[in-house]
């Protein structure tokens, strides 16, 4: 038995989208016999190996027994072919909201994550020059601190030589009272 796929199958071509086009065709088959009807005539007698110009006219034959004529085939086809132009432009709007959603969209995130990382990369940088900074500062401070504590145990350690030493001269001149008074 011939399908309908098998009228317009041809090598390469994709399946599924073969399967779309043909299901719109057999959803808005015109009654009685026309260019579809024509089409599957003639492929059925192509299968049976005859040339391609006798099947045509075998089937064409056929079809002007039931009253088909030339224009009648010809005028068919053409609303076949509006109908697969017709399926294409809904594709192609179908295809152009998928790229939206799935390109488009993803597009967009992408970028916003790029700028995102941009804003971190920045901000890692500001927050590294502000270590720095506070490097920098505690550096210092620790300098500061070493510098001070060294004065100020110079100070302790001169005060506490003064203050041994006016003791000692304390202690030097109440021995002398006591030796020389």
């Amino acid at each position: 038995m011939t399908t309908t796929k098998s009228l317009f199958s041809a090598e390469g071509l994709d399946d599924r989208s073969l399967e779309f086009l043909i299901a719109a065709l057999e959803k808005n088959n015109l009654p009685g016999f026309d260019y579809f009807e024509f089409k599957r005539a003639v492929h059925n007698l192509l299968l049976m190996e005859l040339d391609e110009t006798i099947a045509f006219k075998s089937a064409f034959t056929t079809a002007a027994t039931l009253g088909v004529t030339k224009e009648k085939l010809i005028e068919t086809a053409g609303y076949y072919r509006n109908l697969v132009s017709k399926e294409k432009e809904h594709f192609d709007n179908a295809l152009e909201n998928q790229n939206v959603v799935k390109v488009t969209g993803k597009q967009a995130d992408i970028k916003r994550l790029r700028d995102q990382i941009e804003r971190h990369k920045a901000e890692i940088v500001r927050l590294q020059d502000e270590m720095a900074d506070y490097l920098n500062q505690i550096n210092l401070a620790e300098t500061s601190v070493k510098a001070e504590t060294e004065k100020l145990e110079k100070a302790k350690s001169a005060f506490e030589r003064t203050h041994q030493a006016v003791l000692l001269q304390m202690d030097k001149d109440v021995e002398n009272l006591h030796k020389y008074l």
